[in-house]
């Protein structure tokens, strides 16, 4: 377990909604991944880079909704630019699962 934080340090962290938009392959990544683009509604469109070729294709995740951190700062990945961190869970057999909204939302919604 982590180090315990208080009520105004997850209060810092910006949860919120997209939708998958556009899915490229990532062939420059060091681990396969793919290059997301991402409608975040009011929020514009970002991108991020995403290891989770294990369990998705492109097609599963085209139009998927997804949940993300955007107030990180942007990091280089090769020769992309993620604006954002995708989140997931890492299974038992050490892949990510996606973190998912159980009915669809608003793009932009911010998880509280």
């Amino acid at each position: 377990m982590k180090a315990e934080i208080n009520f105004d340090d997850f209060l810092k962290v910006d949860l919120r909604v997209g939708t998958i938009i556009k899915v490229d392959d990532f062939p420059k990544a060091k681990k396969p991944a793919y290059q997301l683009t991402i409608d975040f509604g009011e929020l514009g469109i970002k991108k991020s880079s995403a290891q989770i070729t294990d369990l998705y294709s492109k097609e599963d995740l085209l139009h998927r909704q997804i949940t993300a951190i955007l107030n990180f700062k942007p990091r280089q990945i090769a020769n992309f630019m993620s604006q954002c961190l995708v989140l997931g869970i890492h299974n038992n057999d050490g892949y990510v699962v996606l973190l998912e909204a159980t009915k669809a939302v608003k793009n932009g919604e911010q998880i509280s």
